[in-house]
């Protein structure tokens, strides 16, 4: 046991400063068109409130918790078995917007991709844990692959290509940094590859998003109006910003600008400063999360702060790049910030156990 328990303190803190950002950020964008539609402007603030209040709670009785405790077997297995049967369950559920990802407790959506993406995680840490200097094995990583390969195609029922094809990003980077060589790595991407242009090609939707975003601009008034009004957001931000509240494109002209795109309405109101400190927030955060990764005093505890950060990374960088114009439509929201209750809990979660990661492996040293 660890003699003393600090948390890592920037770590905490580029988390807490997102947090502060989200509640701001998502009034912000959300007001006006809650307030029109549906006659309450504090609407997505308040729940968005409810939910970071469960979480933070959350975080600080998770991050007590010995991050050892996680990897025994019925612990990863009930987690990685409810999580796999909720997928299947949301597919049997209402169909929103032409997908299947949610259920609706008490008013609130529950998604359990997001949740998937931790369960994944913290099994595939476990997993590479046991088999201690044998990666290199392929035949031994069959289990892992397959049991990445169901969850991820569930999760691509949905549909939602977006957060299946980052779950196996995840993955990959893990077992990299386990120490499979990267031999294995080109072959598998080889044979991965028709299948992931099938896949895209598969879906009407996806093929537009491919050529929407060679050329935004060449229907921006209809398949490309999102990304076009997104790079006016950005565009007119310039050094500071219109001001918090004074932005214009979320005023029914971008898309959903308090979940998937809410970074360019932060570009638009607080300038190239205010999406550089959010920016700044993320690489403090990959930044201890490698330290941690580093520094645990074991591997399930590097592989389980790594798995975690790469999520974090990931998904980050995706969204900023989609709200950019850098890469496709995605629909991943952006950890911490975005309006959305699991997307918030899940980061928390995260979190919480990179903390108590962060905690031993500062004890350790």
């Amino acid at each position: 046991m660890a003699r003393t328990l600090k948390s890592d303190k920037p770590l905490y803190l580029a988390t807490l400063a997102l947090l502060f950002s989200s509640l701001v950020m998502v009034y912000s964008a959300s007001a006006v068109v809650a307030g029109e539609r549906l006659g309450q402007p504090y609407f997505f603030l308040f729940r968005q409130g409810v939910w970071l209040a469960i979480g933070i709670c959350l975080l600080v009785a998770v991050m007590r918790v010995d991050y050892r405790r996680l990897k025994r077997p019925v612990v990863v297995w009930t987690v990685l078995g409810v999580t796999t049967v909720a997928l299947i369950a949301v597919l049997f559920g209402p169909s929103i917007n032409g997908t299947r990802r949610w259920f609706g407790i008490a008013g609130f959506g529950v998604q359990p991709s997001e949740i998937a993406k931790l369960a994944v995680i913290l099994f595939v840490a476990a997993f590479l844990d046991r088999l201690r200097g044998r990666v290199d094995d392929v035949v031994s990583l069959l289990p892992l692959f397959a049991v990445t390969a169901v969850v991820a195609g569930l999760i691509l029922l949905g549909p939602d290509f977006g957060t299946a094809f980052t779950l196996l990003l995840i993955v990959a980077a893990i077992v990299f940094t386990a120490g499979l060589s990267y031999r294995y790595f080109i072959g598998i991407g080889l044979v991965a590859l028709p299948a992931l242009v099938a896949v895209l090609a598969s879906a009407e939707y996806r093929r537009r998003r491919m050529f929407v975003f060679l050329d935004p601009w060449a229907d921006p008034l209809d398949s490309g109006f999102q990304l076009a009004q997104s790079q006016i957001a950005v565009g007119t931000g310039g050094l500071f910003g219109r001001g918090v509240m004074g932005g214009v494109q979320k005023l029914f002209f971008l898309p959903e600008p308090h979940t998937d795109f809410i970074y360019a309405v932060i570009a638009e109101e607080t300038g190239l400063i205010g999406a550089t400190a959010i920016l700044l927030c993320f690489a403090v955060i990959i930044w201890r999360g490698l330290r941690v990764t580093r520094n645990a005093p074991d591997q399930f505890g590097a592989l389980l702060a790594f798995g975690i950060t790469a999520m974090l990374a990931l998904q980050a960088f995706m969204n900023m790049s989609v709200v950019l114009s850098l890469m496709p439509t995605t629909g991943l929201p952006l950890p911490f910030v975005s309006f959305g209750g699991s997307s918030l809990m899940t980061s928390l979660l995260g979190m919480a156990v990179l903390l108590n990661i962060s905690q031993h492996a500062s004890a350790a040293t």
